[in-house]
């Protein structure tokens, strides 16, 4: 029996993909908007896409004109074999030089169609590559801007997912335009207004048929196939997100022996995927069967036709074969055509996730006229401000207004859900604020850049989140310029130099993912060390010793100490003994400022907010 908690996985993956739908993820995606952004991508490299088409053309032009001189060179023979109905020699050696021509220009045909296809597949590998470089680029930089909603309630391991089988579509999406239905197309064209040309009868009939193919073909894809790729899709995208789930809770996986469990909710969401994903196949397989039977049909009309025209005369042993060269090709380009049309679709689906990210816009916009951050004391001020969640049925802030002086030293406190960590989020620009404004140094932070913005704010977080790089390149993120010395200098003053130094690699030890081979001390004092060198005016420390054991915490709070001076720094703490020495503290009640004062102030408050909270933790202590 299946363990219910895969069940329940899979309907809260679900459930999360719905709200990501909802974020503007999917899926209402047309098949002409994904055409209309590759072909925008398309004519951004035109030296490139001219290069391909050349070399498509080319190898094109040779594919039609093959059939007339096979047809050709058959009628000579042809009439070498009838002999005595031939009575000059002068013709005799006419013919067979005819004949030596068309084999000749057969042999000169294959050479240039050799060419020129091997023009175009090197011209579309660097127009390939070239789109999918520039679109995963520009991808991955609107990704990054999105808004905080946006990446807590999407999977990292999805959004991968997404833009890498988005990018890889691209590829299969231009080789299967352009250097197959391009192809396929003017062939097709090409030989029927040949044909048209030497029997109208039977160029009709040609040109009936290949739209026929083309309609069922078109109708198969869309109507038949993409629905089960789209939904295939969908369960390829879970099941990325619940492997890097997984791998990435890996510790808490292994802390409770929990290894079969988590297989057993992979196999679950593996298991749909193989569901949809063989209909998917089988569709495809049974379209293309249909098609092959069509195309079978198409060509012994054809030959039959043209057989029927020798029969009466009216069609000689060279059209003969002219119709038959012709159809085996049309036969192979209509067979990969219907092949190609699956292609396309395929791909389309495949892009639909990654045109998604591209039509959302990011929540956080800078203005028109936005200018680069200018701040030097980091006097802040919350001006009237009122902010309300998105999806919340009243705001957290209502009116509120704050002033911190430059160079103070400020602490938030309150209860859990009081507004405390919004606030640094409202002054980082992660949100915008309903009415009202926010300034540092007399700047409307909406009216700044947004990179210049937080580029002059330091956070040292609860829970620093260090990338799979080095110490050296952790602690150098905030200013990638810094020399190997100044990164040693912001690590002596952070009290990390010493476990640094004893590392068998120092500075270029690797942290692993989000830094899982540190402690928590150690990843608190390599992230004190960045905001060392990022060396803002203004610094937020948000719970930075909470989950840290005695020693860590003296160490962390002394590097701390030495980080606050002569700068603006606002910390948020629920432990009050660590904000008892800061010049300022406010206290926050469900997104009201209630109690404004020193800690010697507050304490003496009867009934106040902040002395019941200290003497609730004087107790636990």
């Amino acid at each position: 029996m299946r363990d219910k908690t895969a069940e329940l996985f899979v309907s809260d993956t679900s459930t999360q993909l719905t709200g990501q739908k909802q974020e503007g993820r999917k899926i209402d995606v047309s098949f002409t908007e994904v055409l209309s952004f590759v072909c925008r991508r398309w004519l951004a490299h035109p030296a490139l896409l001219a290069w391909t088409l050349s070399g498509v053309a080319l190898a094109t032009l040779a594919d039609v004109v093959t059939p007339i001189l096979a047809g050709r060179l058959v009628s000579d023979i042809s009439k070498h074999a009838a002999g005595p109905t031939i009575p000059k020699t002068d013709e005799l050696l006419s013919l067979r030089n005819d004949a030596f021509l068309m084999v000749g220009g057969l042999i000169a045909l294959g050479l240039i169609g050799l060419f020129g296809r091997r023009s175009s597949f090197v011209g579309i590998s660097h127009l390939t590559l070239a789109i999918m470089h520039k679109v995963l680029n520009q991808a991955f930089a609107r990704v990054q801007r999105f808004s905080t909603d946006w990446h807590a309630n999407t999977f990292a391991g999805s959004t991968v997912r997404r833009l890498t089988r988005g990018m890889w579509a691209i590829d299969t999406l231009d080789d299967t335009l352009l250097l197959m239905i391009g192809p396929e197309v003017l062939v097709l064209g090409g030989t029927t207004a040949v044909l048209m040309f030497r029997s109208p009868l039977m160029g009709s009939v040609l040109a009936v048929s290949v739209v026929l193919f083309a309609w069922l073909s078109i109708i198969l894809t869309l109507r038949y196939v993409a629905p089960s790729a789209r939904a295939s899709n969908e369960w390829d995208t879970k099941m990325g997100a619940a492997i890097a789930d997984s791998v990435t809770c890996n510790p808490v996986v292994k802390a409770f022996g929990s290894e079969k469990r988590e297989e057993q909710r992979l196999d679950t969401i593996v298991e749909g995927w193989r569901g949809r994903t063989l209909r998917t196949w089988l569709r495809g397989t049974n379209s293309a069967n249909i098609q092959a039977l069509a195309s079978l049909v198409m060509r012994m009309l054809m030959i039959g036709l043209a057989v029927m025209l020798w029969w009466q005369g009216k069609a000689g042993p060279g059209d003969v074969a002219y119709v038959l060269t012709m159809m085996f090709l049309v036969q192979g380009y209509l067979r990969d055509l219907g092949q190609q049309v699956s292609q396309v679709q395929r791909s389309v689906n495949e892009m639909e996730e990654l045109i998604a990210i591209f039509r959302r816009d990011s929540a956080i916009q800078d203005a028109p006229d936005a200018q680069p951050a200018r701040f030097t004391k980091g006097e802040v001020h919350f001006e009237h401000v009122t902010f309300q969640y998105p999806g919340q049925d009243k705001p957290l802030y209502q009116d509120l207004t704050i002033d911190i002086a430059p160079g103070s030293r400020v602490a938030l406190v309150g209860p859990s859900g009081s507004g405390k960590t919004t606030l640094t989020k409202l002054l980082q620009r992660l949100y915008d604020v309903n009415s009202g404004r926010i300034t540092v140094d007399g700047q409307d932070i909406a009216h700044v850049t947004q990179d210049s913005l937080r580029s002059h704010i330091a956070i040292v977080p609860q829970e620093p989140v260090l990338f799979h790089r080095t110490l050296a390149e952790n602690i150098a993120y905030a200013r990638p310029s810094a020399s190997i010395e100044d990164i040693k200098e912001a690590a002596r003053q952070a009290n990390a130099a010493a476990f640094i130094e004893r590392l068998p690699e120092g500075y270029n030890t690797m942290v692993g993912e989000r830094g899982v081979k540190l402690s928590g001390g150690e990843r608190q004092r390599v992230a004190i060390a960045r905001a060392f060198l990022a060396d803002a005016p203004i610094l937020i420390f948000d719970e930075a010793t909470s989950s840290l054991d005695s020693e860590s915490e003296s160490l962390v709070q002394e590097a701390m100490r030495r980080l606050m001076q002569n700068r603006t720094v606002i910390v948020v703490a629920h432990r009050l003994s660590t904000v008892m020495e800061l010049d300022r503290i406010l206290v926050f009640s469900r997104g009201e400022l209630k109690e404004d004062g020193t800690h010697a102030e507050l304490v003496a408050q009867e009934g106040g907010i902040y002395r019941r909270l200290f003497e609730l933790q004087s107790l636990e202590g």
